[in-house]
């Protein structure tokens, strides 16, 4: 292979890379939190589609793609950036308020379950794909779900990752708006401070490990759940000391970012074209009643309000562990109700899309949005 194709290979990553730059130098300047997740999901989704042909081919979708491996990096240290905030006190709360959580959690369900009856009852998708598309969590998963029980898994992809897009956004500038107090930003102005070398390996280590589960789990988001149960329950007993430089929180990030934003490919935006106006309304419904459960549990718990609508805020779990590790709030708190709604989700999901799907048979099949 010639050096000048492997130079052009390289030239969608470099322009990835500058656009996610700027990007993040833009929202450091207005201030908003987790600017180095947010810059480079918006500048994914700029670039794939500037740097696609019309019709891409095979090679020119996996040109542009983050490894699985560097997802799994950025989700470890997600969960090792959250472990670091898990205390007893916050673990007897959960314990002693399980109740609450179990309501919250189907509340949010049964919000997405209404909406996605209503979706289908549109007929703009076929069989079971509105439903599975409205799940609040577990994209990835719920994704390579969908088409085993009859959806389009393009169209699920689409409403998922859009759901993910769509609340990220709305909860940074949120975060970075809340009039409570100032957002305290995760990275620290010294980028190569001097390790404990000792705390460092051990984290290391506990990343790799948590790869490796998180694989043979084969659960959603395995990775960042086994790192942060097993960091926090080393940490807290001083087993191990997570050292977590700026550097690598900046690098998994930036993949988590990527990895979100590539997604939106112009098949995937082509397809979903004729469903675009009722997912974003179904999502901004399901935002707007997830809020009124935030503002249900500053009622209920004592909650600051920001805490709140992270935690009830409907996915990803991954992204609100970024923005809520870089503001300043009860992050365990968000990060258990998030959970909950995650494994909720990959439980009840697909009983739930059979369930609403045999009432809603339709007397004959709907349109496919790729006409």
């Amino acid at each position: 292979m010639t050096l000048r194709v492997h130079l052009g290979r390289l030239g969608p990553w470099v322009r990835l890379l500058a656009l996610s730059a700027l990007f993040v130098v833009v929202l450091e300047a207005i201030e908003l939190p987790a600017e180095f997740l947010l810059g480079p999901m918006l500048a994914g989704i700029v670039v794939r589609n500037l740097s696609m042909r019309s019709t891409p081919s095979p090679e020119d979708t996996a040109l542009l793609r983050v490894p699985l491996i560097g997802v799994n990096l950025a989700q470890a240290v997600v969960g090792l950036l959250i472990a670091r905030t898990i205390t007893p006190e916050i673990i007897h709360t959960v314990l002693d308020r399980w109740p609450l959580f179990l309501g919250f959690t189907l509340s949010t369900l049964m919000f997405s379950a209404l909406l996605g009856w209503w979706f289908t009852r549109l007929r703009l998708v076929p069989g079971t794909t509105a439903i599975w598309g409205l799940l609040p969590g577990g994209a990835g998963a719920v994704v390579l779900m969908s088409g085993a029980y009859g959806a389009d898994a393009r169209i699920v992809a689409f409403m998922q990752y859009l759901r993910v897009l769509v609340v990220t956004v709305l909860a940074s500038l949120i975060a970075g708006w809340s009039a409570s107090t100032t957002p305290a930003p995760v990275m620290a102005s010294d980028w190569f401070p001097p390790l404990a070398t000792r705390g460092f390996a051990q984290t290391l280590a506990l990343i790799a490990a948590a790869i490796t589960i998180g694989r043979l789990a084969r659960i959603a988001n395995g990775t960042m759940l086994v790192a942060m149960v097993a960091g926090a329950a080393l940490h807290d007993t001083g087993m191990m000391q997570i050292v977590l430089p700026p550097w690598l929180l900046a690098v998994s990030f930036t993949a988590l970012g990527w990895s979100i934003g590539l997604r939106f490919t112009r098949e995937v935006l082509h397809s979903a074209r004729r469903v675009l106006p009722a997912t974003v309304l179904c999502i901004g419904v399901l935002v707007a009643a997830c809020g009124l459960l935030g503002w249900l549990m500053v009622y209920l718990l004592g909650a600051e309000p920001l805490t709140a609508y992270l935690a009830t805020s409907p996915g990803g779990a991954d992204s609100v562990a970024v923005i809520a590790a870089s503001s300043p709030v009860n992050a365990p708190l968000v990060m258990a109700f998030q959970t909950a709604r995650l494994f909720a989700v990959i439980a009840i999901g697909p009983a739930m899309s059979r369930f609403i799907a045999t009432r809603l048979a339709p007397a004959h099949p709907p349109s496919t949005p790729a006409d």
